[in-house]
């Protein structure tokens, strides 16, 4: 396959892909919030449930967005050093979003700092975000697309907290975030958490966390029990979905870390909705590719 043909079979792939990823949930999500509706308890809150069964297969009957907040594109790739189109991904990136803006269509999120204009096209400075990593000896890439609404992983926060806080302050952080603005990112929420060194790496990496499929838990069982603690406690408060109380509040808690500075401890909460629009595809050297994210998929 010659280059400019490659270029468009990775254009065609991911703009179909970020265009699909708007109207059908991953199969993991799907399967946990068919989980938590079974083991609802509150008659109110299992009539939310159907409404949110009933709305994803009206999107997928009506070939429409399952929410109108489409979001902001953000592509989080691990991208093989010998992959063939390493210095073309930006510029396929940015027309495969413009497209699936069409298509879908997707509401336009992106607005330029200072003039506060809206591009009407989901792309702009620095945007759709993509965050690389080169992985040695590969020559494909792996994407995690992300539609971050305004309502829920756009409003993360963090703190940075001196390390005498230790990890019950980092416990605290989470439950102050959670208590204070999470009915707002339309619960049940997917919790990420980034603990490490500095503001921005625990930033990134409670986004991560996002990306990592429901029912995992992290490697070093003292993080896997940090999770479990977390997510047991934030489902005792009871928000429920939609914030209307319920039997549980949260469809997991993922938590990455980094190595940190002796003298700092930071933290950061990212959060995705119920309609947690995200998506895995990786993409090889001939561009075939495989759906990671919904099993039995082709675009």
């Amino acid at each position: 396959m010659q280059r400019d043909d490659m270029v468009t079979a990775m254009t065609d792939i991911m703009a179909n892909f970020t265009n699909y990823l708007g109207k059908h949930l991953p199969d993991d999500i799907m399967a946990k919030l068919g989980q938590l509706r079974s083991a609802e308890e509150k008659p109110l809150a299992k009539v939310v449930y159907d409404s949110m069964f009933e709305n994803l297969a009206q999107a997928d009957a009506l070939d429409r967005p399952c929410c109108q907040d489409t979001g902001v594109i953000q592509f989080f790739i691990k991208a093989g050093a010998d992959f063939p189109l390493l210095s073309d991904v930006r510029e396929i990136l940015d027309e495969a979003v413009r497209r699936a803006t069409r298509a879908a269509p997707l509401r336009h999120n992106a607005v330029e700092i200072f003039e506060e204009k809206n591009t009407g096209n989901n792309t702009g400075e620095r945007i759709p975000w993509i965050d690389w990593e080169i992985v040695p000896n590969d020559s494909g890439i792996h994407l995690d697309v992300y539609m971050a609404g305004g309502g829920c992983s756009l409003p993360g926060q963090g703190k940075t907290l001196m390390p005498a806080a230790g990890y019950e302050g980092v416990v605290q952080f989470v439950f102050d975030v959670m208590t204070s603005y999470g009915v707002n990112a339309c619960p049940p929420l997917l919790v990420g958490i980034g603990i490490g060194g500095s503001i921005e790496v625990a930033a990134n990496l409670s986004k991560k966390a996002l990306f990592r499929p429901i029912g995992s838990r992290h490697p070093d069982p003292r993080g896997a029990e940090m999770e479990r603690l977390i997510e047991d406690g934030l489902n005792e408060i009871g928000i429920g979905p939609q914030g209307v109380s319920g039997t549980d509040s949260v469809m997991g808690v993922h938590i990455e870390k980094a190595a940190r500075h002796p003298s700092t401890i930071s933290v950061a909460v990212s959060v995705g909705c119920w309609a947690h629009r995200r998506g895995a595809i990786r993409i090889n050297a001939d561009m075939s590719y495989e759906i990671l994210s919904h099993k039995g998929v082709t675009l």
